[in-house]
């Protein structure tokens, strides 16, 4: 087996050059499937990059050959793209909501037989036909500074702030409060919670240290323990001690004192009703899913 990352080409002038993040992984005695792929947006094409690697992700055979053209703002653009598509036999993803530029991309697709796909039409017409509104044709509305923009930013000062068990004074300001012992991902995903909106703080849960007694007396956050099984943590502690050039001969990554400590941890989530999430085999993203759900449910409850 042989590993083909995707390639790119690039468009005519006024458009720009992206590859596609995903690699395709091809047998020698296949013969190789290519696909041109062309993206066309009015806004930063950021919602359509992200469609287009997670549909070729489902591809593994296929080698997709990503042409960008983001910002669109006029005709002779839409040509161009059109152009290309044509002569290569391509498709076009689009998101475009500008009501001429997109009539004006249909009429030249369909003049010269171009598959088309608007990623957002589906989504946009089923909560319009739910909501009885229509949609407003903003290009990159999505990503308005408005005031979820500003919730963001918030939520990152916050998280950063109150990473790793600072500013104890202010837990009870946060949305979600994190614990784990050492090593169980608590900053990655306190940050990733961050950048969706949810101010996150987090503290370490270290065998003879107290816990800070805010803990104890913010009744407004949600709280999560995090856990993982001895075998993995020790495997990214000693992993970890590795790269700091430290002595590995500590409990610290003993699987004994390990044990303890995970065991003494949940048992501590457990008498406060914490609820706690097993980060063993779940990527950053999917322990925040989780913790996202918690706190939704939480809000729905309230």
């Amino acid at each position: 087996m042989i590993e083909k990352p995707v390639e790119s080409v690039n468009m005519p002038e006024g458009s720009e050059e992206a590859e596609l993040s995903h690699q395709s992984t091809l047998s020698t005695e296949t013969e190789v499937k290519r696909l041109h792929l062309y993206l066309v947006s009015d806004a930063t094409g950021e919602t359509l990059s992200s469609v287009a690697k997670a549909a070729m992700s489902q591809f593994p055979d296929v080698a997709a050959l990503l042409h960008v053209s983001f910002m669109v703002r006029t005709h002779a653009q839409i040509e161009r793209a059109i152009d290309m598509a044509s002569s290569t036999g391509g498709i076009i993803l689009f998101t475009l909501v500008n009501a001429n530029l997109r009539m004006a991309l249909e009429d030249a697709a369909l003049a010269r037989h171009v598959p088309l796909i608007n990623v957002l039409d589906p989504v946009i017409h089923s909560l319009a036909a739910y909501l009885g509104t229509p949609a407003r044709a903003v290009p990159g509305r999505q990503h308005a500074l408005d005031a979820e923009y500003f919730r963001r930013i918030e939520a990152m000062n916050y998280t950063l702030a109150h990473d790793d068990g600072q500013n104890a004074q202010g837990l009870h300001e946060a949305d979600v409060i994190l614990l784990g012992v050492s090593r169980t991902s608590k900053t990655p995903t306190a940050v990733y919670l961050a950048n969706r909106g949810i101010k996150t703080a987090n503290i370490p849960v270290v065998p003879g240290l107290p816990l800070p007694p805010e803990l104890f007396e913010a009744t407004g956050p949600l709280i999560v323990g995090l856990t993982t099984s001895p075998d993995r943590l020790m495997q990214v502690r000693r992993h970890r001690m590795l790269l700091l050039g430290q002595n590995s001969d500590t409990d610290y990554v003993d699987m004994e004192a390990i044990g303890k400590e995970l065991t003494d941890a949940r048992r501590l989530f457990v008498k406060q009703g914490w609820p706690v999430i097993d980060v063993s085999r779940r990527s950053i993203e999917e322990t925040s899913a989780a913790v996202l759900n918690l706190y939704y449910d939480r809000l729905n409850l309230m």
